[in-house]
């Protein structure tokens, strides 16, 4: 829901009372106005300031071999750049990216050194992308963050009084044979030697020491991050994690693990299942023995609120300090809302910032808002934006495409659009595969709501499992119910977040010739299907822990029949009705549980090993 005009202009006024008349004795306070200034000028004349981005861009990387081969012979204007560079997606790009990674060090697809890659799930083999990046990304990235804080410290001052509990882990990184670095964008940012070694930071105050962050051991950083939670939850002002659904394995922890945090809490030792050295040190630096604490963690979880199981409002008796809750609530992660508010209770859930490993693009003005409302502008010094409707039939034909896109100063509000990117490290009008809608403006920049990823149909967390990769598992597993006389007449999924972490459910409708399928042979079916999934997913479960086992739900003979005639009977063409591979809708979710004939569980946890690049 976009924000009404009365509402837009309560922002405006807000920013700029804040950047007039900032009180000249805190030095903060002068430095968030100045931060609010930047927002107003940079969302007031969008159109132009995009062109000179795009000038910028490909002045910067006028010698790359990239732009060369398109034939833009150092132009920098948008009609050359629109005539000769076409829009494209990452395919198209990774023989250019491979040669990079083998060691290629020659201006690719930028002038400027690449520093890094950053991993992204989901390409069409099923493997990381990898997307290079330059050293100043950092401060790009950065920035957006800091302009963000400006806009928080306006609706909710005071946050520089405490300290934010935060539950951040690094993940897997491989060095590839140029001696680069691949690993994610958020284990990149925390491993940062600029901003370990970075002025302390009053909205940047954590309870948890970086040695606890960088901990690559899953329990172990998980366990030194709650402990020091809870011996510091007076301070606490922030609780958050970078997703939804990180939050909520933080708490299924607490829930698993609170009596030996009582314990340590009590005696003022950390367990000896934390071994790791550097966490132990600076976890010690933080613990002291406090029996009245661990009385007071143990008294509040054996409550008949938790004994029961339900845990509402888990987060406010423990952390009774917190001011909101900071995680990212919008496109997959909508879905957790109704269990965030529960453990929550009424906190607001903040989204503040909308990025991906290829670029940030833009903060949320509104951070108070419903997370249904929750809408970014979009700040058009970051990147050069293009935008191709999603009602357009040249929607999935990239050379059409190039054509039909709009730029950012001329989207309309209420239409949908995929999100096309041009980059200072060196992507150009590259597809990020997000849906977008427009919510509405602030000043002369748009603001969007996150609708989905295109082509998602299943995301827990960092997983995206598209309808082909779907299919293929479908059809690898099905290849176990042949010699028992059996295969898979239809199916459906549906992304389970009702307990965490939240797992795939799939539902079988089964054509059997012969005997029942026995329950070992369904259970392998679901391991095979996991088997065949990104590995991405496959890390999810196996070292991150974020994922549940994949489940199969075998649901009786007729029932897709009954959902074909529910979706005819509210107004669906019988022509031209398709099953859905993936459901959402509570009802359809009801309709097919209610058919269930058995259900099914991998019954051990799917393969994966490290990814070497060297």
């Amino acid at each position: 829901m976009a924000a009404t005009t009365d509402e837009s202009r309560a922002i405006g006024t807000a920013l700029g009372s804040a950047v007039s008349s900032p009180p000249a004795s805190e030095a903060a306070n002068a430095k968030d106005a100045e931060k609010l200034r930047f927002i107003k000028e940079m969302t007031s004349d969008v159109d132009s300031l995009q062109e000179r981005v795009l000038a910028e861009i490909l002045a910067r990387n006028a010698g790359t071999e990239y732009l060369s081969n398109c034939g833009l012979d150092g132009h920098t204007d948008c009609a050359t750049f629109r005539a000769k560079v076409p829009v494209v997606s990452y395919d198209a790009l990774q023989p250019y990216i491979q040669r990079i990674v083998n060691g290629d060090r020659s201006p690719i697809l930028s002038t400027h050194p690449v520093s890094e890659f950053f991993t992204s799930s989901g390409t069409s083999a099923g493997e990381c992308k990898l997307i290079p990046t330059v050293e100043d990304e950092h401060d790009r990235r950065q920035m957006l963050s800091n302009l963000f804080m400006a806009v928080m410290n306006l609706y909710m001052p005071g946050l520089d009084k405490g300290k934010g509990l935060y539950f951040f882990f690094v993940k897997q990184e491989t060095r590839t044979p140029s001696g680069l670095m691949a690993r994610p964008v958020l284990t990149s940012y925390y491993k940062n030697e600029q901003l370990k070694k970075r002025p302390y930071r009053p909205y940047r105050s954590y309870t948890s020491p970086t040695a606890a962050f960088l901990c690559a051991d899953v329990f172990q950083s998980m366990y030194a991050q709650m402990l020091c939670g809870l011996c510091q939850r007076h301070n606490v002002l922030l609780l958050g994690a970078v997703f939804a659904a990180g939050l909520l394995r933080a708490i299924r922890f607490l829930q698993l693990n609170w009596e030996q945090l009582a314990a340590d809490i009590d005696a003022g030792i950390l367990t000896p299942r934390v071994t790791d050295t550097s966490v132990r040190q600076a976890v010690s630096g933080i613990i002291r023995p406090d029996p009245d604490l661990s009385q007071f963690v143990r008294d509040a979880l054996r409550s008949d609120e938790c004994c029961n199981g339900d845990w509402a409002g888990i987060v406010t008796r423990i952390w009774p300090n917190t001011k909101y809750v900071d995680v990212i609530v919008t496109g997959a992660m909508a879905q957790y809302i109704p269990i965030l508010r529960h453990y929550c209770g009424n906190l607001p859930l903040v989204s503040g910032t909308y990025g991906s490993s290829e670029c940030y693009f833009g903060i949320n003005l509104r951070p108070l808002c419903d997370p249904s409302e929750v809408a970014y502008t979009i700040m058009p010094n970051m990147g050069y934006f293009e935008f191709l409707p999603m009602d357009d039939e040249a929607a999935d034909d990239g050379k059409a495409a190039s054509g039909k896109l709009v730029d950012l100063a001329r989207v309309e509000a209420g239409r949908e659009y995929e999100l096309v990117i041009t980059t200072y490290a060196g992507l150009n009008r590259y597809r990020v595969g997000d849906v977008i809608r427009v919510a509405g403006f602030h000043n002369a920049a748009p603001q969007f709501q996150v609708v989905r990823r295109k082509n998602v149909l299943l995301s827990i967390e960092l997983d995206k499992t598209d309808e082909a990769e779907l299919q293929r598992a479908v059809e690898r597993a099905s290849v176990l119910l042949r010699p028992r006389g059996a295969s898979v007449a239809e199916y459906t999924s549906h992304a389970c977040t009702r307990r965490i972490p939240g797992h795939y459910v799939i539902y079988w409708e089964l054509l059997v010739t012969g005997a029942a399928v026995d329950k070992e042979t369904l259970d392998g079916c679901c391991l095979e299907m996991e088997e065949a999934l990104s590995i991405v997913y496959r890390q999810s479960r196996v070292v991150d822990g974020s994922i549940g086992p994949l489940e199969i739900r075998v649901i009786r003979p007729g029932t897709f029949e009954e959902l074909m005639d529910d979706a005819i009977s509210r107004g669906a063409s019988i022509n031209q009705y398709k099953v859905p591979r993936c459901t959402t809708l509570p009802r359809i979710v009801e309709l097919l549980d209610s058919c269930i004939v058995s259900s099914h569980s991998s019954p051990a946890l799917p393969h994966w090993t490290p990814v070497r690049r060297s």
